[in-house]
């Protein structure tokens, strides 16, 4: 995960994903997506750190607990016992205007330790404590034997004893507590999985060039005297994971990707805050774009928040709106997606929004949606969200989540749930955090398509049949939250970064600014009228209760009959007083 990607911390019983976007990077009539090669081979030869893990989680597996131990622990031995580690080398390069800031390479091992007491039907992760069953420790960089096993060591001690401590509580409040809407078990039987992939090689990168590279993108700025804040940061990052557990399971699975992440900020002149960004992803530098390329996408930038600051801002607004592509698989990631993992629809806390739904039309019926983290692209666009295999050791699969409209599953990890039982291999979570259903490639698909010179004139149509003067068009999406809680309204909101006012009297488009989109998911998803039909992409970060995860999202533009906005909050402060050193105002825009 790059160190320099934004996370939240987040109360276990709510959700707010956060989505560092990226650039619209894909826009094809067909969905065509290319599998994730598994690199399987034998188990690399000598393998120090593979070997310690096997070998000490063996020998704690047989002794915690059993003969041996003292009498007050020997009637609790774990049922389960795992190991995942992630041996990960980054390089980091970061500039901003037009000179560069930092430019560091790591290496960093870090292990997850799970231990589970108890039985699978109640174990110490039951309710709130699902957190009790993982302890992390650093792991050292070389492979000394003894000195990884001694770390493991030390981690399944620790991560025994707080696994005894909240059993302890688990079995207090079974005692005392009201009987559970959901009484499913706390962890699933599964198979053994067995995969050993060839390691991943540390990055390969030129630092020299891109370092230049990257203070050269950020000079770009330059150009825009109200741009005023940018961030150019490339991260190229070379994981291995490896998992292995009580229950048999080895694997080891590799994992590349390269991030060019772009940040820009301006300040109107009523206080309003407003910024773009756009990330570039491929598996390896060699993927990502040229040096042109990129310069010219950071000027359509400079040019948009120039174009936004002295944009109007927006009034409330009900109506009629289209969503891009991107903007669309943003909407749905949030609105639906989060409320089809697995460990929303079990929980006192949790609003269960479609617990109940399973064989019901929760969407349109020329509507499909599925996740599938076995693809790694859609076209030439790569998919951060693919995966070979989960945070649990299980294979990735395709989920076909809602077929014309109707409702089929979940999202699954190993924590079971009324009706569904077992994983479907989406249990995710950043390094520290125990596994959760997390979305990884959302994926819509419609057979109501129109081109989307259609849909925006069907767009114009139905704002003159419900007498608005004119619908919105919403390009660009950074971000959003979902509230999947019971202790709050079950709504949404999502931020806009680029938004259209479409006149109906034939005016031209009016770019807006200050736009949020807010609803409720079932009345949102319902008012769906039709779909354009070219896909596009919408690459992210997403912040939950399992930590921050690559994921991805992939849907057609799509017409809503009626959607909500309210506007964003104003601000206070204006914009710099000063001006911006070595460049005067009245100057060229070209002039560096």
């Amino acid at each position: 995960m790059p160190q320099n990607t934004p996370h939240l911390n987040l109360r276990p019983a709510s959700l707010l994903c956060l989505l560092l976007s990226s650039i619209a990077v894909a826009s094809m009539a067909l969905l065509v997506f290319s599998p994730v090669v598994a690199s399987a081979q034998s188990a690399p030869a000598g393998s120090p750190l593979l070997d310690a893990m096997n070998t000490e989680l063996h020998r704690a597996f047989t002794t915690l607990g059993k003969d041996g131990a003292t009498a007050a622990l020997k009637q609790q031995p774990p049922y389960f016992l795992s190991y995942a580690v992630s041996d990960a080398s980054q390089v980091s390069i970061q500039a901003q205007y037009g000179a560069l800031v930092t430019s560091t390479a790591n290496h960093v091992r870090v292990a997850d330790v799970q231990v589970r007491v108890g039985s699978p039907s109640l174990d110490n992760t039951h309710g709130d404590h699902r957190a009790s069953a993982v302890n992390s420790v650093m792991l050292p960089l070389t492979d000394d034997k003894q000195a990884l096993a001694r770390s493991l060591w030390l981690a399944t001690n620790a991560g025994y004893g707080t696994a005894l401590d909240n059993y302890l509580r688990v079995q207090t409040e079974s005692q005392v507590r009201a009987k559970e809407e959901d009484s499913s078990p706390d962890f699933s039987n599964e198979p053994a999985q067995s995969h050993i992939g060839k390691p991943a090689a540390p990055p390969v990168v030129d630092r020299a060039a891109w370092e230049q590279r990257v203070a050269a993108l950020s000079k770009v700025f330059r150009a825009y005297p109200d741009v005023y804040q940018n961030v150019v940061m490339l991260s190229v990052q070379s994981e291995t994971d490896y998992f292995v557990s009580s229950e048999g399971s080895q694997v080891v699975a590799p994992h590349l990707q390269a991030r060019l992440v772009v940040m820009a900020t301006t300040r109107a002149d009523d206080g309003m805050d407003l910024f773009r960004d756009q990330t570039f992803e491929a598996e390896t530098v060699d993927g990502l774009p040229s040096q042109p390329e990129l310069e010219s996408a950071l000027r359509k930038l400079g040019e948009s928040l120039e174009a936004l600051r002295k944009a109007p801002a927006t009034e409330p607004f009900d109506g009629p709106v289209i969503l891009s592509g991107r903007a669309t698989a943003v909407f749905f990631h949030e609105v639906l997606g989060h409320r089809l993992e697995g460990q929303r629809q079990r929980g006192e806390e949790e609003g269960q929004t479609f617990t109940k739904d399973i064989g019901k039309e929760v969407l349109p019926t020329f509507l499909s949606v599925s996740d599938d983290p076995t693809v790694a692209k859609f076209g030439k666009t790569w998919l951060s969200g693919a995966y070979e295999y989960d945070d649990e050791g299980e294979k990735a699969r395709r989920v076909d989540l809602i077929q014309d409209g109707v409702l089929k599953t979940f999202l699954m990890s190993r924590l079971p749930i009324a009706n569904f039982g077992e994983t479907n291999g989406h249990g995710r979570a950043e390094t520290g955090h125990i596994p959760t259903g997390r979305q990884g490639n959302l994926i819509v698909t419609s057979t109501k398509s129109v081109p989307e010179s259609e849909l925006r004139k069907e767009l114009i149509e139905e704002a003159k049949k419900q007498g608005k003067p004119f619908g919105l068009y919403f390009e660009d999406i950074s971000s959003g939250f979902a509230v999947t809680t019971r202790s709050s309204p079950q709504a949404f909101s999502v931020v806009p970064l680029v938004v259209w006012r479409v006149y109906v009297d034939g005016r031209p488009d009016e770019l807006v600014r200050g736009v949020s989109i807010v609803g409720t998911p079932q009345a949102a998803l319902n008012r769906i009228l039709a779909t354009g039909d070219k896909s596009e992409v919408f690459n992210g970060i997403c912040g939950a209760e399992s930590g921050s995860v690559p994921v991805s999202a992939v849907a057609p533009a799509m017409l809503v009959s009626e959607m909500e906005t309210q506007k964003q909050a104003q601000g206070t402060a204006r914009p710099p007083i000063l001006p911006m050193p070595g460049l005067d105002a009245n100057a060229a825009k070209g002039a560096q």
